[in-house]
Parts: C-alpha cells; structure tokens; sequence
C-alpha cells in the first residue's frame, strides 16, 4: 500500500502532522503501537490536568469558609480521582479516533520501523509485520520518563509519571526527584490530598527554567502549606529492601536518609528513537536526537523527524507546530522556520507558572539594556476579589528598541494569559502600544499592562 505520507506516532506531533497533511489533500497514515493521542493525551499533559482540577476543587471546598460559604468537610476519594482522570484520557484519545476517521486518514495499529526505500514496516500484536510505502515518512515517536542509574524505576516502589497516575492506594509519604514541570505538578497534587510530600531538586531553584524571582515563589508557596523542598541537594540512592523506601540524600551539610511509602523520578524524559530502524535507513542522530534542518528534514531524503526526538523543547504545542510546518513544507506551501524564542512554557501547580521568552538574568547576560516592570496580584482588584492574591507579573523590555525580551507570570490563571503576551511578541508589539491599548477591568489579565506600565514608570494602581 502507497502514501503520500505515513507519520509513525500518533501523539500531538503526530496525529497534527497527520490531520493537516490531509487537509491539504495528501494520503495519510498514522503508525501507533497503543491509545491515539500518544502520552500527551494519555500518560502527560491531560490526565494530569484532571488530576490537578481535582486538587484545585478539594483545595477550594477546604477554604470554602473564606469566601462566606459553610460546607461539610471535604473529602477526597482518590480511587475516584484516579478514575475521573483516566475517563478524561479515554474521551480525549477516542476524540482523536474521531479527528483520523474524519480526514480519512489510515489507522495502522502495531509497532513502526523504517526501512531503506522509504517502506514503513509495522509489527502488530500478533508479531505479524506488513509493509508499506510513502513518498515521505515522518517519525514523531516522543519520549518516556527519564532513568538514571541510581533512580532505577520498578514501577512499584520507584515509579514514573504513567505510575504516578495510576496508583490503586495514595501514599502516605512520597519522595518527588526533580522539580520541573512533572515533579513540581505532582508534588503538589500529592500533598493537596494530604500526601506529606518532599521535593528534591538537584539545581540551587525549584523549576530550575523559569526566572528565579518566580522560582523562588514557588517555593515559598510550597513550603507555606508544609510541603518541605530541597535545593542543590543530589540524590545518591534508594534502598526499597524494606516495607517503604530510604532516600539516601546528599546535601551541604553532608548526607541524610529521608523515609517514604514511595519516589517518584521526575527527572525528565529520554526519547524514543531505539529500535525504529535509524541505524538500518542511515539517519543522524547527536545526543539523543535526531537532527533536522528547520523544516524537520533529516539526512536521508523522505525522512522526517518532528516532536520530542528532536531539539528543542520537548513541549507538546512545539511538536504541534513542528508538525503543521514540516507537512506544508511537503506540501509545497511558504513557511517560516519555528521561531523558538518565542515558545511559552506552563506549569500547573498551585499558583500556576507561566513564561515566555528572556529571563531577567538571560536578557543581562545577553548585554540588552533592560526595562523590567513588576505587577503584584496583591494590587489586583479582581485577584483579591478571587481570593487569588498571590504571585505577580514580570515583563522585560529592551530599552533601544522596545522590543518585549520576556514575559514571566506566577499566579491563578497564568497560563490562561501567556498566550496574549506570546502573540505580542510575534506581531512585535512595544511596551507603549500594550500600555496604550484598553484592558478591561476587573480581570487577571490588566495585570499584565499595569506590570508593563510599571517598567515604563507609568503604571497607576503601584
């Protein structure tokens, strides 16, 4: 059988990749071993945001007197947690179902491995492999949790991200290494339920990408509500001999021994490119990645490469992206290179994280001349009506040409409101332009031009 395209993962790089490859009137199949939608709809980003909402609502029932309202005590039933999340999974990858079918786009169920001659062999269950030929091929096989050789996960007692969505009891005690995205989230969900939870970072900050002010937020917010986090600190080994788990931790003072029911390796991702015939068609690979041009083309001609397996940031709206642009390219249409300085990045912890852009040290580091303007949600009218006063906004401004260098927020809702200052960015909108535009009041989101206002030295409600 013969396709213009075959994509060989079915995750948010691929099945996008795939879907607009078909808009644009190509013949299309998707390779993918289990559930549509890849881990991002399944094992990532939405399940995870189930779980969170779940938190957010039993946190929200446990102030409910701060807001006027008596209710009984909340209780959370973390069997019925677990079951909302994995539902909300399974009608995301059954919407994907849906999203193939409509564009006529082939399902081919089984394992993908490419093959000189641009032929796609896919291995079902049964062990019986087919062939089949496309004039290009693009590989969007993503990434798994993470491994280290002192952290070796055995799914019980050392568990990864699939696990820490799925466990039948809550643990009492749980031990989180790493405190990105993943393992701040989970920190938090955990200890929301009453988990006692210890955060280990390695870095001096806690979700070490972000800029530090927000860093250092977080923590605060973390420790506050008795979550105990600790930086610059190395895990050294985990003895699982006993009934829980002894964390072996090194730290300035020397090394200590931390108890828990159970530690979960939060410690990034490592992509999947084993055993998908990279050797076999002579495709590129440096450190873990398979290299590409800026349209995704790899070394070998009809051979592409989108998503997570390539560099840059292993986001799932990048591989979306990533996707659209290497099919139109196929397709003959004028792209644009991915414009990757202006990629927002969200964390789902409680305040929520939201970023895009330069750092405040970055931009210095890079010799701008800098603006930076600061709004607290403290000074915000609806915030506080909210209830939700904690966290700020930062923006960084280039003085010579007011360029908008970042954008750093931390606090309710954030990452609802990225997504204005991203599109900004892209028009290369200036400070005086968002200052002069009309935000409406009371929102969250005038708190980004009052932060902006405040670099420039204008700002009123400071």
């Amino acid at each position: 059988m013969k396709f213009d395209i075959i994509v060989i993962g079915s995750g948010p790089g691929g099945y996008v990749a795939a879907i607009r490859a078909a808009q644009l009137g190509l013949k299309v199949a998707v390779v993918e071993r289990a559930e549509l939608g890849g881990i991002c709809l399944n094992w990532g980003c939405i399940p995870t945001k189930a779980l969170l909402k779940s938190a957010s609502v039993f946190q929200y029932l446990q102030h409910a007197a701060d807001y006027g309202i008596t209710a009984p005590e909340a209780k959370a039933d973390f069997p019925a947690i677990i079951r909302r999340s994995r539902e909300v999974a399974d009608t995301m990858s059954k919407g994907i179902q849906f999203l193939l079918k409509k564009n006529k786009i082939e399902h081919l169920r089984g394992n993908g491995k490419v093959k000189p001659g641009k032929i796609v062999e896919v291995t079902d269950e049964n062990g019986k492999a087919t062939e089949y030929e496309a004039s290009h091929i693009i590989l969007a096989t993503g990434a798994r949790s993470k491994e280290l050789p002192n952290l070796k996960q055995d799914g019980k007692k050392i568990i990864g991200y699939r696990e820490a969505m799925t466990l039948a009891v809550q643990p009492g005690s749980m031990v989180v290494v790493g405190s990105g995205a993943i393992g701040s989230e989970f920190a938090y969900f955990y200890h929301s339920l009453g988990t006692k939870v210890t955060l280990i970072e390695v870095l001096p900050n806690i979700v070490p990408v972000e800029d530090e002010e927000v860093s250092k937020t977080l923590e605060r917010s973390f420790k506050k509500a008795g979550m105990k986090v600790l930086t610059g600190v190395s895990v050294e080994s985990v003895d699982t001999s006993g009934e829980g788990c002894k964390v072996t931790v090194k730290t300035k003072k020397g090394e200590e021994v931390i108890e828990a029911d159970i530690v979960l390796s939060a410690v990034g991702v490592a992509t999947n490119i084993e055993g998908i015939g990279l050797e076999a068609t002579g495709i590129a690979v440096e450190r873990g990645k398979v290299v590409t041009d800026d349209f995704y083309r790899t070394n070998v001609e009809g051979f592409y490469a989108i998503g997570d397996i390539v560099k840059g940031p292993a986001l799932a709206h990048v591989a979306s992206h990533e996707g659209i642009i290497c099919v139109e390219k196929i397709a003959g249409k004028h792209v644009e290179p991915l414009d990757y300085s202006n990629i927002p990045g969200c964390t789902y912890t409680h305040p929520e994280i939201a970023s895009v852009g330069m750092s405040e040290k970055a931009a210095k580091d890079a010799g701008y001349e800098i603006l930076v303007g600061k709004f607290p949600f403290t000074a915000s009218g609806k915030a506080t009506a909210s209830g939700a006063r904690e966290g700020f906004i930062k923006v960084i401004f280039d003085v010579k040409y007011g360029e908008w260098l970042g954008a750093h927020m931390i606090g309710e809702n954030v990452t609802e409101l990225i997504a204005g200052v991203v599109t900004a960015r892209k028009l290369e909108t200036t400070g005086r332009e968002i200052i002069d535009a009309v935000h409406p009041h009371p929102t969250m989101s005038e708190a980004v031009m009052e932060a902006v206002a405040q670099a420039y030295g204008e700002c009123i409600h400071l």
